[in-house]
C-alpha cells in the first residue's frame, strides 16, 4: 500500500542563508578578549590621570557587542527554493520570523542575473510582471552558480 506522497525527490531544492563566519562562542571570546584589553588600558589611562579615556574604551566594548548582536540576528534569515510538480516555490524567513512566499509556474518563470561588475550580481525570479530578488546576501560567484543551477533545473523540468 502506498501513501499519497510522491517518494521521488524534487528536481531542485536549495536553502540559502548568509555566511556567518563567527559563531556565538567565537563572538563571546572576541568580545571578552577585547573587554580585557580595553579594561587593562582603561586602568592604565586612569592611573596616569586620563580617566575620561576609560569611558570611551567602555563605549567601544558596547559598540562591538551591539554589532555582534546585529550580525547574529541577521544570520537567522534564510530563503528556500523548491521546484517540484506543483511549481517553483520560493520562501523567505526574515530574522524576526516573518515569512514571504511566492509560487511560480515553471514553464513561465525566468531566472534573471544582473551583473554590475565582477564582484556585484543580483539574481531575480520573474514571471508575468512579478519579479522577486533572491539571495541578496550571496556573493556574485554564488549568484552565478545558483542562476546556472536554477536554469538547468527549469530546463529539465520543461
Amino acid at each position: 500500500m502506498t501513501s499519497g506522497a510522491d517518494p521521488t525527490p524534487p528536481p531542485f531544492e536549495a536553502v540559502l542563508y548568509p555566511n556567518s563566519s563567527l559563531g556565538p562562542w567565537g563572538a563571546a571570546t572576541v568580545l571578552l578578549a577585547f573587554a580585557a584589553v580595553s579594561g587593562a588600558l582603561g586602568c592604565l589611562f586612569a592611573i596616569v590621570g586620563a580617566w575620561p579615556v576609560t569611558g570611551f574604551l567602555g563605549a567601544d566594548i558596547l559598540a562591538l557587542g551591539l554589532a555582534f548582536a546585529i550580525v547574529r540576528r541577521r544570520s537567522r534569515l534564510r530563503e528556500e527554493i523548491r521546484l517540484d510538480r506543483s511549481g517553483l516555490h520560493w520562501r523567505r524567513v526574515r530574522a524576526d520570523g516573518r515569512e514571504e512566499r511566492c509560487r511560480f509556474e515553471p514553464y513561465w518563470v525566468r531566472v534573471q542575473l544582473e551583473e554590475a561588475g565582477p564582484t556585484t550580481a543580483r539574481l531575480y525570479l520573474g514571471s508575468h510582471g512579478r519579479r522577486i530578488r533572491i539571495g541578496a546576501f550571496l556573493t556574485a560567484e554564488e549568484c552565478r552558480g545558483l542562476a546556472l543551477a536554477l536554469d538547468r533545473a527549469l530546463g529539465a523540468y520543461r
